[in-house]
Order: structure tokens, then C-alpha cells, then sequence
């Protein structure tokens, strides 16, 4: 997991961090399409400056649940405070956050007419669909000629907008994965209400398993592997509910949606590790290894 020990640790770990925008343009015979994450929203704001300033990085809004006060954190510090709160109700003073991010020049990517189109999917308007193999070849090659200032020790963040990722069909909001040492995520900020990766639904997502599961190889206990949920992906048991489990939060003026993460319980460990014995952050109905929905 990302972090210190918080049975032996009672200090902040924090994560030096990137932002990537990736503006995608889809050709299709003379017509191109442009999904920009550099886009200007209704309230005035790119999609980059919501993610900044969203509670995935934002630290004031303080989180209780249940009753209890799990602190003024950012949204996955306080999950992860609340994920081990057995110990962190003595080591209160432990955190693991992300750290002010350096937003990078945009990455500009065009697919070919094989890998990339537009559709509508769900509804929701004009989207790019863009395949995913394809893709992360894209983010290794960009992460390869970065190599010398993003490290190991740090966390790049690729942003799409409106732009779904194809595998055999439609449609991924995101995905976490390493390459070597290196870690790293995508997600898509889409602008529909009510979309499964709204606005940065799909980031705390992603944000979330990278935290308890960064290699992608973080192995559960084997009851939960005859149920098909063998890694400690926290955030796949959500996707059941309406919106992956979301919750609104408000800030700065900004309606944001955050999913629920599954918490230690869900995969085995006593309910005495996380606050109120809950087996999600927000108390969705789970049982060991058992989606919900």
C-alpha cells in the first residue's frame, strides 16, 4: 500500500504529484473532434482547475462518519484514515496525501481511425471511445521520455475529458496501473450529470485502489478469490450501486461527486480495523468478498 505503517507510523506521507492533460482528436474523413481537458466549464473553471481543487487534493473539508470524526483530510486520506482507524484513532496524527500537483504541459494524442471514434454512449452526448491497449502504449511512451523528472516516488495523473476507454466494447472511466516501479493513473472527467465517472467519480475511484493496491498485485485473502475479487481493488465492489456508489460533496462553490471504497473488512481483516466496523467508507451494504448493488 502507499503510505507508512499506521499501526507504527504517526506522521503525513506526501506524494509528489502530476497532472497530465490529455487532449484526444478524433478524425473521422474531414470532420476532427476535439476532447480537451482544458475545456472552460459552467462554472468557470477547466476541467484541470476542478480536479485540482476538488477533495481529492482539497484538505478542509472534514470528514464523520457515523458519528466519528475522522479529521479534516483530503477525500482518500481520510477513506485510508478511516480504512485503519483501529490504529489511527491512537496514531491520530498519521496521513497519506497527495501533494500540490504540478499540472504538465497538455498531451496531444490523434488515434487512428482503428483505435479511436466517436460515439454516444449511454446517452450522454458525443464522447471519445478510444482504445485502451492503444492508449496506455501512449502513457508509457510519454512516461519513458519523462523518466528523468517523473520517478517512482512520485504520481502522475492523466486526465481525459469526455473520452471513455474501449476493450472489446464500451466504455472505462479509468484505470490504474505500473510499469516497472513507476505507478500511475487515467481517468476521465465526464461533464454529464448522473455519468458513472461524473466529473472526478472516476478519479477517487482510481485514486483509491492506487492507494491500497498501486502494483496492481496486492493479492486478498483466498475466500475472497473463489469470489473473484482476489486483488485489493476497493473500489470495483461500489460499482453495483447508482453512480458507483457516489457521494455529493460541496466546494468552492462545486457540486463533486466521490465514490465509496471498500474498506479492510470487506476483504477479510476483523471489522475492529476500520471506524464503526464498516465495511465502505460511506456504509454501503457489503459483505466479505460479496458485491453490493
Amino acid at each position: 500500500m502507499v503510505g507508512a505503517n499506521p499501526a507504527t507510523s504517526n506522521v503525513t506521507t506526501t506524494i509528489k504529484t502530476f497532472i497530465i492533460p490529455v487532449q484526444i482528436t478524433i478524425t473521422k474523413g474531414t470532420t476532427k473532434t476535439v476532447f480537451d481537458p482544458n475545456t472552460v466549464l459552467s462554472n468557470g473553471n477547466t476541467v484541470i482547475k476542478n480536479t485540482t481543487t476538488s477533495p481529492v487534493f482539497d484538505s478542509t473539508t472534514d470528514y464523520v462518519q457515523g458519528g466519528v470524526d475522522i479529521g479534516a483530510a483530503q477525500y482518500l486520506d481520510a477513506y485510508q484514515r478511516a480504512n485503519f482507524w483501529g490504529n489511527v484513532s491512537v496514531n491520530s496524527n498519521y496521513h497519506v496525501t497527495l501533494g500540490t500537483p504540478t499540472v504538465r504541459p497538455t498531451l496531444k494524442l490523434s488515434p487512428p481511425a482503428s483505435k479511436g471514434v466517436t460515439g454516444n454512449p449511454f446517452a450522454l452526448g458525443t464522447r471519445g471511445e478510444v482504445d485502451i491497449t492503444w492508449f496506455d502504449t501512449q502513457l508509457n511512451s510519454y512516461l519513458t521520455r519523462n523518466a528523468a523528472s517523473i520517478t517512482p516516488d512520485t504520481f502522475p495523473i492523466f486526465v481525459t475529458y469526455n473520452t471513455f476507454l474501449t476493450s472489446g466494447g464500451c466504455c472505462i472511466g479509468g484505470y490504474h496501473s505500473a510499469t516497472g516501479a513507476q505507478t500511475y493513473t487515467d481517468f476521465d472527467y465526464d461533464s454529464a450529470p448522473g455519468s458513472f465517472s461524473q466529473d472526478v467519480s472516476a478519479f477517487s475511484h482510481e485514486v483509491g485502489e492506487w492507494y491500497d493496491d498501486p502494483f496492481v498485485n496486492n493479492v486478498a485473502p483466498s475466500l475472497c478469490a473463489q469470489h473473484g475479487n482476489s486483488l485489493l481493488e476497493n473500489g470495483d465492489p461500489l460499482e453495483g450501486y447508482t453512480n458507483y456508489g457516489g457521494f455529493a460533496y460541496v466546494l468552492h462553490g462545486f457540486t463533486y461527486n466521490l465514490q465509496d471504497l471498500a474498506t479492510l473488512p470487506y476483504f477479510g481483516a476483523p471489522p475492529s480495523t476500520t471506524v464503526n466496523g464498516w465495511f465502505s467508507f460511506q456504509n454501503h451494504t457489503l459483505t466479505v468478498c460479496q458485491n453490493g448493488g
